[in-house]
């Protein structure tokens, strides 16, 4: 089993459950034989991923409550006491960040605080993996790659969200959880734009298309030029949940202790995969069908141009490298909104293009079914 079987029978807190990638991981989790609870607020329209998998019937215990419960929240921490925590809850856009920038910043990083200081409380066992963002870096718009080490930041108040909660997280881990020995450890994932199957939020460019493509309009690009590091929602669920198996297992990857894992990793695609907007909406629609037009918003409010990241860290220390290359990545994506026309199609290709990201890993660490 993939992960070294680490997972199978551990007790999985995952915050954020009903989002689009939660319910991707609730799912890989479910496979990997592990006992799934989730908290998080409910979804948003029951067709959602979370609904079309009917996740609720599925998982351990299904908690809808929100991330500034901070009494229910160590409540749910101190009674299930988890094995791993993967906290993925947020308010997750950038342009919906502008209208509701207090929201955004009491999410992202208030909510983050409240976890951690639920573990704090219980301080029972367990390996934290705490999701950001590639936008939590002070964007400079480099051409050149962002490392773990470079400073963060923010313009928009959902990448100076981010940011902020990295430095929260940085705080809790030196000021609670710096020794090696220590119950809680923790770690956080910065990943790239992903795509994949079952997303349906607004602001968002495949939803987009899918949605302009279903109404036989055109797809609206309102950035067409922004370059982005695109990679599908499984590359990055592999990272954390490998993160997450090493801090639990150190040896898995020959340490004494999970000191040198205790820290932020960028989680990104290989290099050919960092392509502007336009190139993935061609890619796109060789699989779709349709069109796409420029529709350019001169007084949009701002988003970076240009965010790519460095993963030598993830692939050095964790021996973690991208799976599926950036058509690999649209096809699998495509092919999932044309064949999901019921609940049980978007189940059963959920599942099989976990499988066959799994296969195709074969030969990395985290695959090896030792």
């Amino acid at each position: 089993m993939p992960f070294h079987s680490i997972y199978a029978g551990k007790k999985v807190l995952v915050t954020g459950h009903t989002g689009f990638k939660g319910s991707w991981l609730c799912e890989w989790l479910l496979g990997l034989d592990a006992e799934v609870t989730g908290y998080a607020l409910d979804p948003l329209a029951d067709t959602d991923l979370f609904c079309q998998l009917d996740l609720a019937s599925r998982l351990h215990k299904d908690v809808r409550a929100d991330l500034s419960d901070l009494q229910c929240l160590t409540k749910l921490v101190a009674d299930l006491k988890p094995d791993f925590v993967f906290h993925l809850a947020a308010q997750p856009l950038v342009r919906l960040s502008y209208a509701i920038p207090v929201e955004t910043f009491a999410t992202n990083v208030m909510g983050s605080i409240h976890l951690m200081e639920a573990l704090r409380l219980s301080n029972h066992d367990c390996s934290v993996v705490m999701v950001t963002t590639d936008k939590c870096y002070q964007n400079r718009e480099w051409l050149s790659s962002y490392r773990e080490q470079d400073a963060m930041g923010g313009h928009d108040p959902y990448s100076a969200s981010k940011g902020a909660a990295e430095i929260a997280i940085a705080s809790y881990r030196d000021s609670y959880f710096s020794s090696a020995e220590g119950p809680v450890r923790i770690a956080s994932g910065r990943a790239g734009n992903v795509i994949g199957g079952g997303d349906w939020a607004a602001d968002r460019i495949i939803p987009d298309c899918i949605r302009a493509i279903g109404e036989g309009k055109p797809i609206t690009v309102r950035n067409k030029t922004a370059t982005r590091p695109w990679q599908h929602v499984l590359e990055p669920l592999s990272g954390y949940l490998w993160l997450g198996a090493a801090l639990s297992e150190p040896s898995v990857l020959s340490f004494q202790n999970a000191s040198a894992l205790a820290g932020g990793f960028n989680f990104g695609p290989s290099l050919p995969s960092n392509k502007p907007v336009s190139d993935l909406v061609r890619e796109f629609i060789k699989h779709t069908g349709g069109e796409w037009i420029d529709a350019s918003e001169p007084d949009a409010p701002h988003e970076a141009s240009k965010l790519n990241l460095a993963i030598d860290k993830a692939f050095h220390l964790l021996q973690w490298q991208p799976v599926w290359d950036f058509s690999q990545t649209v096809k699998y994506t495509a092919e999932w909104y044309l064949g999901a026309d019921s609940p049980a199609a978007a189940r059963k290709l959920t599942q099989l293009d976990i499988s066959n990201y799994t296969r195709d890993a074969s030969g990395l660490a985290w695959a090896d079914s030792r």
